[in-house]
Parts: C-alpha cells; structure tokens; sequence
C-alpha cells in the first residue's frame, strides 16, 4: 500500500470540529493552544462551539482548517510512535490544505502556518469588494469547455471583467472565479453549451482568480520573510500539478497559488502514476475523499476526523 496524506480546504469547516480530538488527546489540544496564542484570539473556542457565521469567515476557516488537520498528523505520530515518512509516501492539500500539508511535512511550522493563513484569509476578503465578486461550480462541462465558457463570458461583459476557472475538481465538476456579472453570465453560457446545472456557491470572496492580486502580493512580503524547510515527504503543488520538493519553489508556488487556478483532479492523477493507490484525508469533511471516486475509482480513500477513525488508522499500519 502507497499511502498520500491529502488536506481539505475551506468549505469543510464546521463547528464542533476538533472539539472531539481535544478532548481525547494532548497532542490536539497542544495544537489547539499553540493557534490560538499566535493569533491572538480563542479560534479553538469558535472551532468548537461556534457560532458558524464567525467559523465561515474566511480569516478563521483557514487556520481553523489547518488546525485539525496538523492535529490529526501529530496525533497519529504520538499515538502509533511513527513519524509522517512512515504513513505516506506524499502529501498534497486542496488550496489552504497546501499550508496544512507543508506543516504537517515539517516545511513550515506551526505558528508561522497560522500566521499565514490569518493573513490569508483576511487579505483574500479584502481584495474585492463584496458582491464585486463570485464563484460557480459547472456541472458537466470539461476543463477545457469551461476554459472556453469563462473566455466568452469575459467577451460578452464590460471591460475589465474578469471569469477565471478557479478549481478543476474532478471529471464534470469545475469552478469559474470573478466579477460577479462575468460569473452570472459564465453560468448562462455555460447552461445554452449543456451544462447539467450551475451553482453560485456562497462564498465571501473570489478565490484563485486575478482579481486576487492585493492579496497575491501580501502573501509574497509574508512568505518572502517566513523560514521553510525542505518537506519529509514530497508535497503535489496545486499551481503546477507535480511534485516539489525545493523549499524556494514552495514559496514561489504558495504567491502564485492565491490567484491561480487549484489543479486537484490533476494532483490526484499525478498521485497515481507516482504509485499511490490509498488518500487519506486528514481533517475536517470528506470533501476530497468524494472527489477522489470521481477521479479515479481505482483509488482507495480514507477519512481521519476523530478518536475512532484515529485508532482504526493506526489499527490499518
């Protein structure tokens, strides 16, 4: 069995998450603790006990996000006396996931990691102005058609709009990024050209487009002064769809990951012909492990949430 330890990204968030694992492990709530000291506030508190509009904000989610997932790596280290090499021969992370993938692989530490993501998320809602902006998720068409779908919504619109595809998911499932206006005609367009159907997905900003750009350039100062080491295990980038093992072109991948386009079928593709034939999803949801059906049914899937799925992991070694 070739393990990958995959990070799910925003959208799994949900209050309760982590409460379990604190309760049971010290290693969780030593996690937990170091969080919320760097931030500077009690996001353990919301994680746990909500209330779920201040989870859903974009600044909490991230480190939130981040936060089970690393707790989940160092628990099943203590725990099974393993080390991260020994669980998975990769790593790779759904967006924000690829900062809990680099922390979980030791490249970045845990307290810069949270840093980050605050500073993420917060520049990520601030670069557009709400209702500016808009994402939506295109059922059915290819990459390609969706490609071709975001060009013709951009002609058709004012100048300086922006449509972007933002997320290639899985087969049939792709994400469209930008001006709101550009984005509602995406989904039109996309509906006259076959699409099965189109959803508006209620998010707060639009992520992995070009309209990301303020926030592209506050996150290059901050990685630009954060230390990063080489990860354990290779890590799958988002932005390039391959393995990366050099920590400077970690940092160039984490700028250009902000505005660019999250490459997730392609990164478990990449995963397969590199041998991996078992992801196990470490943290919140089982987003990516639904996803991976879709890519790949070949591939076997895991989710790691709590106490339970924790020993029957570590049962599995």
């Amino acid at each position: 069995m070739t393990r990958a330890f995959v990070f799910p990204g925003q959208g799994s968030q949900a209050v309760g998450m982590g409460k379990e694992l604190a309760d049971s492990f010290p290693e969780a709530r030593l996690v937990f603790e170091e969080v919320d000291e760097t931030l500077k506030q009690n996001l353990s508190k919301v994680m746990f006990e909500g209330p779920d509009d201040q989870l859903r904000l974009t600044a909490n989610a991230q480190p939130a996000l981040m936060a089970m997932s690393v707790a989940i790596v160092r628990i099943l280290e203590k725990e099974g006396n393993v080390t991260l090499p020994d669980m998975a021969s990769f790593v790779a992370g759904h967006s924000l996931g690829e900062y809990s993938a680099l922390a979980a692989a030791g490249a970045l530490s845990l307290a810069d990691t949270a840093s980050l993501l605050k500073l993420r998320g917060t520049t990520m809602q601030l670069a557009v102005p709400v209702g500016e902006g808009a994402m939506a998720a295109l059922m059915g068409p290819t990459v390609e058609e969706t490609e071709e779908i975001a060009a013709a919504a951009v002609e058709a619109g004012a100048e300086g709009e922006v449509c972007d595809v933002a997320n290639d998911n899985a087969p049939g499932q792709v994400v469209v990024s930008g001006s709101t206006t550009a984005v509602e005609r995406a989904v039109e367009i996309g509906a006259e050209r076959g699409a099965k159907r189109s959803v508006m997905l209620p998010v707060s900003a639009p992520f992995h487009c070009a309209l990301m750009q303020p926030a592209a350039d506050a996150m290059e100062k901050a990685l630009a002064e954060t230390a990063i080491a080489p990860p354990s295990v290779p890590i799958i980038a988002n932005v390039s769809a391959d393995e990366v093992r050099d920590p400077e072109t970690g940092r160039t991948n984490l700028v250009s990951q902000v505005t660019a386009r999250v490459r997730w079928r392609e990164s478990v593709v990449c995963l397969k012909e590199k041998g991996v034939d078992t992801l196990v999803e470490a943290g919140a949801g089982k987003v990516l492990s639904g996803l991976a059906r879709r890519i790949d049914r070949e591939l076997s899937s895991t989710s790691i949430q709590g106490p339970e799925d924790i020993e029957a992991f570590l049962g599995s070694l």
